[in-house]
């Protein structure tokens, strides 16, 4: 069980992979590791997408004029995502994740991985967000975040991103 995904893919991320099939994929291994997430009823927005575009939301949302990997905009709290996980007739909509193709394509060549791991490992990383869990919000956070990324990645046959 995953969220419900709406996706939209922009040309640059091309045909040869089919990147709608592997946010589904992330998903339903997010919702394995993430149980909060494992629900139809909760509906996630996911847009791969260009380096400006992602630049220009940064900027406008974060003031910071760069693009980035993943941008995730939540619309519950951690609290509202924990009580609509369980109620089917609770709010649903969960948020919004926008991949940058250019940033994604540089760090998995960087990192000498696929372009697909690393996509992945972005989704999931998004959808925690989406969820209420919060890296930048202290070292035990950006911990259980982490663990539940590898926990995710390791069901779905992905090697630990931080080298554990």
């Amino acid at each position: 069980m995953s969220p419900t995904l709406d996706i939209d893919i922009e040309a640059e991320w091309g045909a040869a992979t089919d990147w709608e099939a592997l946010a589904e994929r992330a998903a339903v291994a997010a919702g394995s590791a993430a149980p909060e997430l494992a629900h139809d009823h909760l509906l996630v927005s996911i847009v791969f997408s260009s380096d400006d575009e992602v630049q220009a939301l940064n900027l406008q949302w974060r003031a910071k004029d760069r693009p980035t990997n993943v941008l995730s905009f939540p619309m519950l709290s951690r609290e509202e995502v924990l009580s609509a996980a369980g109620n089917a007739n609770a709010p649903g909509m969960l948020g919004d994740i926008i991949l940058a193709h250019g940033v994604c394509t540089r760090e998995a060549a960087d990192k000498g991985i696929s372009v697909e791991h690393h996509a992945t490992h972005l989704v999931i990383h998004g959808l925690l967000h989406l969820a209420g869990l919060d890296h930048e919000e202290g070292d035990d956070e950006a911990a259980h975040m982490e663990a539940i990324e590898i926990k995710a990645l390791a069901s779905i046959g992905i090697a630990d991103p931080y080298g554990n």
